[in-house]
């Protein structure tokens, strides 16, 4: 009998403990998931307080160095986050550890609470006195504009190297062997996707309405039509990578024809 690495082990755990508490505390699996964004959206407040407040390439290197403290609060404390999950529910799918119509309403459950969470944490923060009345010509909404000036191509392409790169770390934390090694691992892994630029989704269900609300929707080129455009094809950059890149990839590397669907 094929045997998991300790690595998958650990994922295939995971996935256990996220469909049991679906199916039976699902209002907790709910605050999970917003509270991921509510952590997301501290690391993401820092990092963007310190570009706003230096210049330059060292605001940027401050900026990318801290956005990972998100990650790292939602890792350490257990939070759902959705594009973890992509690559989690392709396991589950792949390994048979759940039916593919379940791990498809697991990752869409997160999704969904991790954007109600990302909307109204970002009003909270909004009307913070750091974020409060930003000008229009700041470092957030400079990040925001840009990324409606990308293609179609160049989103697909930027999220699925942002959601390798956001596995690699939690792959990365599994197999750390302390948590100033975990903690550590998270912060710099994440360094080269968020000093890149790369496009996140849930990170943009943060980002689009902190710079609305915070610079009263003075955004460059944000209507429905980008704002729908960038979340649809981010996601799907995502999932190549999370899920089919990183998750089925390692599935693969490690598949066992013996383990069954959980009921």
């Amino acid at each position: 009998m094929a045997h998991s690495s300790e690595l998958m082990a650990k994922i295939d755990g995971s996935i256990e403990k996220k469909n049991e508490l679906i199916d039976k505390k699902f209002s907790k699996y709910a605050v999970r998931s917003v509270l991921a964004t509510l952590y997301l959206s501290l690391g993401s407040a820092i990092a963007l307080g310190l570009g706003i407040k230096f210049d330059g390439s060292i605001g940027k290197m401050l900026y990318a160095f801290t956005f990972g403290l998100g990650l790292a609060l939602i890792i350490f404390l257990n939070a759902e986050l959705g594009t973890s999950n992509m690559m989690y529910m392709t396991v589950a799918a792949y390994r048979k550890k759940l039916k593919p119509s379940k791990a498809f309403k697991i990752l869409m459950v997160c999704v969904l609470f991790n954007l109600i969470g990302a909307i109204i944490v970002a009003y909270l923060l909004s009307v913070t006195g750091f974020f409060k009345g930003l000008p229009a010509d700041n470092f957030l909404t400079h990040i925001v504009e840009g990324k409606f000036q990308k293609g179609i191509g160049q989103t697909v392409i930027e999220g699925m190297f942002a959601n390798i790169i956001v596995n690699l770390a939690i792959l990365m934390s599994m197999k750390a062997k302390d948590d100033a090694a975990r903690f550590m691992s998270i912060l710099c892994v994440i360094f080269i996707f968020t000093f890149l630029g790369f496009e996140h989704v849930i990170a943009n269900f943060i980002y689009f309405p902190l710079a609305f609300f915070s610079s009263g929707g003075a955004v460059a080129g944000m209507t429905i039509a980008a704002l729908t455009t960038n979340i649809v094809f981010t996601f799907i950059g995502n999932f190549i990578g999370g899920g089919l890149v990183i998750g089925l990839t390692y599935a693969w590397l490690n598949n066992d024809e013996t383990l069954k669907y959980l009921d």
